[in-house]
């Protein structure tokens, strides 16, 4: 059941009581000739425009909407909170700034971030006064047009073309503020053993000389169904919990699919004697997912994946949902259309979105975003901001696959080059290393190195032609439609599960000669539902695919080849849609 409260706050999955939001008008300035921190902004300053957060400076939302590029940004807000302990300690928490945050309290340097698409927090404790419960927060951020910085479908150019858009710069998800008591639990890593009947706990904290107590208290649909305490003595303690519940048949664990998506309730909390330090609700579902020969298997059983391709932009507030019903919306109208998940395409969503995803059954394909030049630094901030990623979005049982790389952006000449091979593979190792319980696909759509599986882009606009090039998987293994390879030089097929992952792009004419699509584009909606129809029924008779992934869920910007226009009014009646999409409609036959 989808709790509306823990949907409301800005990480629902990892939830603390009595956080404050800090979203809303802040102060706010460009400083284009870099002259802030020489002047000392951070200081004081009087600024001359404001913003309202978290919505990018280039977005209507956020209040100015101008979207030429501004290499460097301030922010500065004042705000008090209520009364807290005397040994408490305050955090400030970001969802997301692009691309680099430096953060000061009360003009003193508090921390900074790099890397757009990832939480950070900094300490407050030590800049504010107890007594008035007040601080001022400067935040400078820097961005750019480099190529070499994950950047996803940010253009890197100010205008915009094919399937790249407007960029985001800055604050972009929320700020909050959070009280905790002196030890503060940082991250807990929940790894369901199903097949056991239990989970596994990890928990890093804040601070390394934590010694002390944590109880935890499991529950099944709103039902207490086990409680305990561990001694816990150092930074990352671990312990395991017995999920199986006594049945006088077997002892059953409730398992998560998109039919049934299930989940147990978990909280956690921290004392050292008879003081609680910190308290954390959070979640987990049971389940697997595994590859068998050439089948996806969840829960040990096939699972045929109908996924749409989702990029996560709004006409007014870019990369930012406009409000806090837009994902469940989003969401609704994916199941609505026939899908069971989606491929979240060069984007990592709010975790309010995952949240949803779980809560509503929806399978997730996690995608890193591209940088588009291979580079020192940029193998570097690509490295480090996927580690992040993983160390975020962990938890969560929607997402059944990584996806570090797409298209070969990045890694132009992987086809044939080895230190891009090597670079490519290092991701894959690196993903099993830090989340084994996962399927990767680390170059999907072709020139694939090792993978879990292949995943093939291909926009083919007939699909009987379609549908006959994938009647031989193995023969299959050459060229797409596009001219590139499938494999890269070195790799061979080795019977693993063949999606395909892009496919469809019908546009439909809008009277906008900027607008873009894959193929020619449809005279109009019923020449939109034919092409559709013979297009999805002929993938759904396609044997030996392990599941497929529409492209796209909504118009963004110039790409006009959704199933939805940007506002989200569907193109054709939402019914025929999903009976083309699972083939009930015969697929036009």
């Amino acid at each position: 059941m989808i709790d509306r409260e823990k949907m409301a706050s800005p990480r629902p999955d990892f939830y603390r009581r009595g956080w404050k939001s800090l979203n809303g008008a802040w102060k706010f300035a460009f400083d284009d000739e870099n002259i802030g921190i020489r002047e000392g902004w951070q200081n004081g300053h009087a600024y001359e425009r404001e913003i309202t957060v978290p919505f990018c400076y280039q977005s209507r939302k956020s209040g100015i909407g101008e979207t030429e590029g501004h290499p460097c940004l301030w922010y500065e807000r004042e705000f008090t909170w209520d009364e807290q302990a005397e040994d408490a300690r305050l955090w400030l928490n970001f969802g997301a700034v692009d691309y680099e945050a430096v953060v000061w309290i009360n003009g003193r340097w508090a921390g900074s971030h790099r890397g757009g698409h990832t939480p950070f927090s900094v300490e407050m404790t030590p800049f504010v006064s107890r007594a008035d419960k007040t601080a001022r927060v400067t935040v400078m951020c820097r961005d750019s047009y480099d190529t070499a910085q994950p950047r996803g479908k940010q253009h890197w150019n100010i205008e915009t073309d094919r399937c790249w858009y407007t960029a985001t710069s800055g604050i972009w998800q929320n700020v909050w503020m959070e009280i905790t008591g002196p030890r503060r639990m940082e991250h807990v890593r929940l790894i369901p053993l199903p097949d056991q009947g239990e989970v596994r706990v990890k928990i890093s904290f804040a601070e390394p000389d934590v010694c002390g107590e944590v109880r935890w208290k499991l529950k099944f649909e709103g039902g207490e169904i086990g409680t305990g305490a561990v001694a816990v003595k150092g930074k990352r303690p671990e312990f395991i919990i017995a999920v199986r519940q006594e049945d006088p048949i077997d002892n059953t664990v409730h398992l998560w699919s998109p039919e049934k998506p299930v989940l147990y309730d978990l909280e956690l909390e921290y004392l050292e004697g008879a003081s609680a330090c910190d308290r954390v609700e959070t979640y987990f579902g049971m389940r697997t997912i595994e590859v068998k020969e050439n089948h996806v298997l969840l829960n040990h059983f096939p699972l045929y994946q109908r996924l749409v391709l989702d990029q996560g932009y709004w006409p007014d507030s870019l990369m930012t949902p406009p409000d806090g019903e837009a994902f469940l919306k989003d969401l609704e109208m994916v199941r609505a259309m026939g899908f069971n998940g989606v491929r979240k395409h060069q984007k990592i969503e709010d975790p309010v979105f995952l949240y949803l995803a779980d809560h509503m059954g929806i399978l997730v394909w996690e995608e890193m975003p591209s940088n588009y030049e291979f580079c020192q630094e940029g193998m570097d901030a690509l490295l480090h901001e996927y580690g992040e990623v993983i160390a975020r979005d962990c938890n969560h049982p929607c997402i059944i696959t990584w996806v570090p790389f797409n298209e070969s952006w990045g890694i132009r000449n992987v086809l044939f080059d080895q230190e891009q091979q090597h670079f490519a593979e290092t991701f894959y190792h690196y993903t099993k290393a830090l989340d084994p319980y996962r399927l990767v696909s680390t170059n999907d759509g072709w020139e694939a190195v090792k993978a879990d599986f292949v995943g093939i882009h291909d926009y083919e606009s007939d699909g009987e032609v379609l549908a006959e090039k994938f009647r031989d998987m193995e023969a299959l293994m050459g060229w797409t439609a596009v001219g590139k390879m499938v494999l890269s030089e070195g790799r061979s097929y080795g019977g693993e599960p063949v999606f395909l992952s892009e496919f469809g792009g019908i546009a439909m004419e809008d009277g906008k000669t900027e607008s873009w699509g894959y193929n020619e584009k449809a005279a109009g909606p019923e020449a939109f539902a034919e092409r559709l129809s013979k297009l999805a029924g002929a993938v759904n008779r396609i044997g030996g695919l392990a599941g497929f992934c529409y492209t796209q869920l909504t118009d963004v910007e110039q790409e006009t080849n959704g199933l939805l226009y940007a506002d989200r009014t569907p193109k054709m009646e939402v019914d025929r849609i999903a009976a083309c999409i699972t083939g009930e409609d015969g697929g036009g036959r």
